[in-house]
């Protein structure tokens, strides 16, 4: 989903009586680790967009704990038996897979 934001000048235009413009966030979907790294157990925060009603977060295909904190951020705790790999969270709208890959340390 993208924003838009619908705004509106006192000033300006061809008879100086102001404008009516519109602005575009232009992001689409996405997911991403504020983490790029971490050990089993520990806790991320994932920022996205629309994760509202989100159904299921996987580090590489292992199912984690998560909570959504709001419409835009995710908690998760890397789960046990976690590899290295893409992170995904299944929302209403669609499966999301992080922008950078998550590296499980030991």
């Amino acid at each position: 989903m993208i924003a838009l934001i619908y705004g509106a000048t006192e000033e300006g235009g061809a008879h100086n009586f102001g404008t009516l413009f519109t602005l575009s966030d232009g992001l689409g979907p996405f997911v991403e680790p504020q983490s790029t790294s971490g050990k089993v157990g520990v806790q991320i925060k994932i920022l996205g967009t629309n994760l509202t009603g989100a159904t299921s977060v996987t580090f590489n295909g292992t199912a984690a704990v998560f909570s959504v904190a709001e419409s835009s951020l995710i908690t998760a705790s890397v789960p046990t038996g976690a590899t290295s790999g893409l992170i995904q969270v299944i929302t209403p709208s669609g499966t999301l897979s992080s922008n950078v890959p998550f590296d499980v340390v030991p």
